[in-house]
């Protein structure tokens, strides 16, 4: 599954959530937080997924620079369980914008 965060449209972390929740089907008791993000994503949700997150930059901008890392470490750490575990369908992340995302 191709899930695709358009970072324009996230203005705020509970954007961010609303707009994984759907398509990756968290259901009605998600609680919009990065403890749940991290407990759908690293245990419930189906794969393969892959989220590519454009305009990333736009996203930081308007999240602050703290948030916006702080989900970046959930997603790259979903990934890297996958990878450990030698999952053979998996979680990846990708951010794509105009700028080299950050280190």
């Amino acid at each position: 599954m191709l899930v695709v965060v358009d970072g324009r449209q996230v203005r705020s972390e509970a954007d961010f959530h609303r707009l994984l929740a759907g398509p990756l089907d968290f259901g009605p008791y998600y609680g919009h937080n990065l403890d749940a993000l991290w407990d759908r994503l690293s245990t419930d949700v189906e794969r393969p997924v892959e989220l590519v997150w454009t305009h990333w930059d736009e996203s930081r901008a308007n999240l602050g620079t703290e948030v916006f890392d702080k989900i970046c470490s959930i997603l790259t750490h979903v990934q890297a369980q996958d990878a450990e575990w030698n999952r053979r369908e998996r979680f990846t992340f990708e951010l794509r914008g105009a700028h080299t995302p950050p280190a």
